[in-house]
């Protein structure tokens, strides 16, 4: 492959996409709702991540970046949790 030649992009499912991203909302919403809810801030990095991921079509990046959404919004709900105790 030349230094000049790049490599084709899929077209983006955006069903796909929206189908993922509401599972991983609905998975925080679910298990950390009231936290999750009061740190949004904590996500703004892997939801950053995840439009890139979009915007270049990349599916595995898209799906690790939504897992680290969910793993974020976890880690962020547990400490708030820790606090209140």
């Amino acid at each position: 492959m030349s230094a000049t030649s790049s490599k084709a992009v899929e077209p983006w499912d955006c069903e796909w996409a929206a189908e993922r991203a509401a599972h991983s909302q609905k998975y925080l919403g679910r298990h950390y709702p009231d936290e999750c809810l009061e740190n949004l801030r904590a996500l703004d990095e892997c939801e950053e991540a995840a439009h890139e991921a979009a915007m270049t079509s990349d599916k595995d990046a898209y799906l690790a970046a939504l897992r680290s959404y969910c793993r974020a919004g976890r880690d962020e709900a547990l400490r708030t949790r820790r606090g209140a105790a």
